[in-house]
């Protein structure tokens, strides 16, 4: 990697004419030729279907033999499903497959009509208990392991802790909210919330009926600005580094390509989580249910990132204080922010290891 004073320097111009021919092939695969991520998505067929609910079935790797529980990957509303399938070598699906793990996948699909206006209550109740109970039928009634990122960590609580008689074996999570009193960010939205009753934000996302995709981009952008301003620099200066520039590209790929946000689930996150920050206690009253999390009796982990700004360590971490009848609570901290602490260059030698260390050790219980 080079600094913006080796560019400039004399010795930058003297190096080897290889790797200088190297830099100009990456820039231009990058920028012209269509790019350098293998996005190719890891094998699979869908098993079962259902409202906003297509469950996928990873194929297994040829010459690797089966082992373990199955995991099933929870994705957050508003986020590509291919956030746990990157691209080819930073794909957490594909390193479960290669490990001999039944691999399963949620997906929501982008929202339309009516589907748009649904809560949070419907994804907990009706899309994740009917994909558990098939995973674990499919993979010979055996229990089954919940992995989720950001919001699908949190349906995925939620679920586990509304649906005791669900067969789930544990609960991992990485970036999920349970404080976001944590967050500074939300402190301006808190402040004019006190003063407002809630009613303009609260009214412009009813008028809306759902958040359109193009906002739920810019908001996960507005987490890393200096990131995206100093882009281009950051670019230039990596350009004879083909493995960073393809991480780069994928990861605008599902930035620039989220689904819109629910109505319903949209006012339940902002009313109920970022302003009165009611799953800080542990409760949330459903429309028919009580979320209790001290009803959680697996084991659970929430990987933090280092530095995720959306979802700080204190904010994930919270949950340790949440789920007092769990066997099993581990809080671990990888590098990364809020996608990089799932699927960065680092994370199959930090993330991916606790996941991995959690689950191996609950297939033998």
């Amino acid at each position: 990697m080079t600094t913006p004073d080796e560019v400039a320097s004399p010795s930058f111009l003297k190096r080897p004419l290889e790797v200088r021919r190297q830099a100009v092939v990456n820039l231009y695969d990058f920028l012209v030729r269509g790019g350098l991520a293998d996005t190719t998505r890891t094998p699979s067929e869908v098993i079962d279907t259902g409202r906003t609910r297509e469950l996928h079935r990873y194929e297994k790797a040829k010459g690797v033999r089966s082992k373990g529980l199955p995991v099933l990957l929870v994705p957050p509303l508003g986020s590509q499903a291919a956030c746990f399938d990157l691209r080819r070598g930073l794909s957490l699906a594909e390193d479960f497959v290669n490990r001999g793990r039944p691999t399963y996948l949620v997906d929501y699909g982008p929202l339309d009509g009516e589907d748009r206006k649904l809560g949070i209550e419907h994804f907990i109740n009706d899309v994740l208990p009917p994909a558990i109970a098939k995973v674990s039928a499919d993979a010979g009634d055996r229990p089954v392991h919940l992995v989720g990122w950001c919001m699908g960590g949190l349906i995925a609580t939620g679920a586990t802790a509304v649906h005791d008689d669900l067969p789930v074996k544990t609960l991992g999570m990485v970036a999920s909210p349970f404080d976001l009193s944590q967050n500074p960010m939300l402190k301006p939205i808190r402040s004019i919330s006190r003063f407002t009753g809630g009613q303009i934000l609260g009214t412009g996302f009813k008028a809306m009926g759902s958040v359109p995709p193009v906002l739920v981009s810019l908001g996960f952008k507005a987490t890393a600005i200096p990131t995206y301003l100093k882009k281009p620099r950051t670019l230039w200066n990596h350009r004879d580094d083909r493995e960073f520039l393809a991480q780069i590209e994928a990861v605008d790929r599902i930035m620039n390509n989220m689904f819109a946000y629910p109505g319903r689930a949209t006012l339940q996150a902002y009313h109920r989580l970022a302003v009165r920050n009611e799953l800080a206690s542990g409760k949330v009253q459903g429309p028919n249910k009580l979320v209790d999390l001290a009803n959680i009796r697996v084991p659970v982990m929430n990987v933090a990132g280092e530095t995720d700004v959306l979802v700080p360590p204190a904010a994930a971490h919270h949950v340790g204080k949440l789920v007092p009848s769990s066997p099993d609570v581990r809080l671990p901290l990888a590098p990364g922010g809020h996608l990089g602490v799932l699927t960065g260059t680092k994370a199959p030698a930090t993330t991916w290891t606790h996941l991995n260390e959690m689950l191996t050790k609950y297939d033998r219980r």
